[in-house]
């Protein structure tokens, strides 16, 4: 079963049991299903994981924005709308299992201080693609060079 039946499934039962926001959310991602189906790129696993994950990074950086204006009711509603999208994302990585796998990246490429980082971070991307936040792969891997 492809991510756009299974979508539409949750659709289905969310409409049934009558749940709005779990609805809402829904609706969210097979909008980008959608136009990733139109898109040159095409409907891939890869391209849509990476879709979804700029959409839960959105919404995340909203609710941040709404808690610090003081609006926890519209918070709720995008880390709602968040952790429905990264339902359909891959498991995220610990920071000891990306640390783990970063000492062997990093012996791999042969890197040795901090002006390899670019190639640790080309390799590393490539590793965690969809599985571990960017951010705090590079947190890391300047931690482990630095």
């Amino acid at each position: 079963m492809n991510i756009e039946e299974k979508v539409n499934g949750e659709i289905k039962t969310a409409m049934l049991a009558k749940d709005a926001k779990r609805l809402e959310s829904l609706r969210g991602i097979k909008s980008v299903v959608l136009l990733l189906k139109t898109s040159p790129e095409g409907l891939t696993e890869d391209s849509v994981n990476k879709a979804l994950q700029k959409e839960v990074k959105k919404r995340k950086e909203s609710a941040d924005i709404y808690k610090s204006q003081n609006r926890p009711d519209l918070e709720e509603v995008e880390l709602f709308q968040a952790s429905v999208m990264e339902e359909y994302l891959p498991k995220q990585l610990g920071e000891a299992e990306i640390k783990a796998e970063l000492v062997k990246i990093i012996a791999s490429v042969g890197a040795t201080g901090p002006g390899d980082l670019g190639k640790v971070m080309g390799a590393a991307s490539k590793a965690f693609n969809g599985k571990a936040d960017n951010k705090i792969v590079s947190l890391l891997v300047k931690q482990l060079l630095g």
